[in-house]
């Protein structure tokens, strides 16, 4: 269905594709205001797209489709639905602040530095609109590629093993999950991700094919213990690199889990639920213990993204609408949340080019405004009601507690240890005497920085005071999941203390044996 009668995917990824290559032939001026010219095209189309959207009851699942063969079963396949709909409109929002926010930072090789970033736009939409599997994979691959040239080329002193890093644990992961892809299209017969949704792969085979996509989307995330090139990338990538890395990069791997194996994949889902939670638990408590440590307050926000990420898997993993929907919240508040820090980080680091706590102190005094939003933007990340994460958080943990009380009471202490590295950063960097003379010279948020900071500011608001007008677009879309893992739903503490897949396994044979007798049957 295209309620539109017109390519507007297509269109969205083709106005950043021709604004990069504009902005290799022109100066750098010209190539700054090409670049968020592009990206602000991108958001009002985004805005079409969400107004347009059919959120009726019995809508199609799958609208703005599109749809050209190109070779064999490989199609020029795009569509979205609910879920994909929210992550597109959290990449066209942070886009144009993330040019802002290079406005200024950037002065070597700023038409290629934007070029990058307008680039890595189109693969970012392509893999959220991708329905054929290998256009997605090309996507979600080719994103890696102009990361690694931000970080690689406009980066810090290590930006160079930062990038191999990031670049290596990423390709490794994403390997097996394109062997996983061959079979599982050789078997299903089709390219077409709305078909995978929808067939039973043989359990067995389900086991092998998670565990493929799982070593991809783990490292995306990134979960513990693949997290370790996070903080490195963070640390190394400018200012604008993290805020794209942390808002919508790390959102690949929850959206692969969501659209891969769930649904793909509910039996092995289920039966390796208990290694998702393991992971899960540890990442909380040892990531967020890690973050109160640091003294860079970069590396100190890279790791409380992974405590994050981490309250997305066990949503994810729940099995329950509570849970995915929360997850998803919890990704949609974390990109505004983290990138909004970033930000902050950024804007004090180009006054004194440091980003050490321990170098600043008493910024309330001369930096009112900006003290004001970097509270709010640490509140939210605390999870204060009225403001995104709390939102997410809650119906993340809402829906864990139904699978397991201990998971969910680990995953609890999360927010409790959040709120002490949080304000224990904010009271060092904002709070206190100003005895420093180069921190009392540094002035207030400028016009530039505020249109940056204050819209994201209303979105955190926004998403805490009604939560619904992001919840709704997603909820029938989120209930097919939902269903779809129905009968393979772990059922609370016992299973999981146990480890028992008995019954799993039991439902597994049974569905095993009407599949063989619907074949013979079709043959007969």
């Amino acid at each position: 269905m295209n309620q539109l009668d017109f390519p507007i995917l297509s269109l969205m990824l083709a106005v950043p594709m021709f604004g990069a290559i504009a902005c290799l032939f022109v100066s750098a001026q010209q190539a700054r205001w090409i670049a968020l010219g592009a990206t602000l095209v991108d958001l009002v189309l985004g805005i079409v797209i969400w107004k347009a959207f059919d959120q009726a009851p019995g809508a199609p699942e799958w609208q703005f489709t599109e749809y050209a063969p190109i070779f064999g079963r490989f199609a020029w396949a795009m569509g979205i639905d609910g879920i994909a709909l929210m992550l597109i409109a959290l990449t066209v929002f942070l886009m144009p602040i993330c040019i802002l926010a290079s406005w200024e930072a950037i002065e070597k090789r700023v038409g290629e530095y934007m070029a990058a970033f307008l680039f890595m736009e189109t693969l970012m939409i392509g893999v959220f609109t991708a329905q054929d599997i290998f256009l997605f994979y090309i996507f979600f691959e080719a994103g890696l590629i102009p990361m690694y040239l931000i970080i690689g080329i406009w980066g810090g002193v290590d930006r160079i093993y930062a990038s191999y890093k990031f670049f290596l644990y990423t390709l490794l992961g994403s390997v097996l999950m394109l062997i996983a892809m061959l079979w599982m299209v050789q078997e299903a017969g089709s390219t077409s991700i709305p078909v995978l949704m929808a067939y039973d792969f043989p359990v067995a085979a389900q086991y092998w094919l998670w565990l493929a996509f799982f070593a991809s989307f783990a490292v995306k995330m990134p979960m513990w213990p693949v997290h370790t090139w996070l903080p490195d990338a963070h640390v190394q990538a400018p200012t604008a690199g993290s805020v794209i890395l942390a808002g919508v990069l790390l959102k690949m791997g929850g959206y692969g889990f969501i659209r891969f194996s769930l649904p793909m994949f509910p039996e092995a889902s289920a039966h390796f639920a208990w290694l998702v939670f393991g992971l899960s638990m540890v990442a909380v408590v040892y990531t967020s213990l890690v973050a109160l440590v640091q003294n860079d307050m970069k590396k100190l926000i890279a790791y409380s993204s992974v405590a994050h990420m981490a309250i997305v898997t066990v949503g994810l993993f729940a099995f329950n609408q509570q849970g995915l929907e929360g997850a998803m919240m919890v990704m949609l508040g974390h990109g505004l949340v983290s990138g909004a820090l970033f930000l902050c980080v950024g804007v004090i680091y180009d006054r004194l080019h440091t980003r050490e706590i321990d170098r600043y102190g008493g910024l309330a005094i001369n930096m009112p405004r900006y003290a004001l939003l970097f509270m709010l933007f640490t509140m939210a990340s605390v999870g204060l009601p009225g403001t995104s994460n709390f939102v997410g958080e809650l119906l993340a943990l809402m829906g864990v507690y139904q699978a397991s009380s201990w998971v969910a009471l680990v995953s609890t202490t999360g927010i409790i240890l959040g709120a002490a590295y949080m304000l224990y950063l904010y009271r060092r960097v904002v709070f206190g005497d100003l005895v420093k003379d180069d921190v009392r010279a540094m002035p207030d948020l400028n016009s530039r920085e505020l249109v940056m900071l204050v819209p994201i500011g209303l979105a955190v608001l926004w998403m805490g005071v009604y939560p619904e007008s992001f919840l709704a677009p997603m909820r029938a879309n989120v209930a097919s999941i939902v269903a779809r893992t129905e009968r393979a739903r772990p059922e609370g503490d016992a299973r999981l203390a146990m480890g028992k897949a008995s019954d799993i396994a039991a439902h597994a044979e049974h569905r095993e044996a009407a599949r063989g007798e619907a074949q013979h049957g079709e043959a007969h």
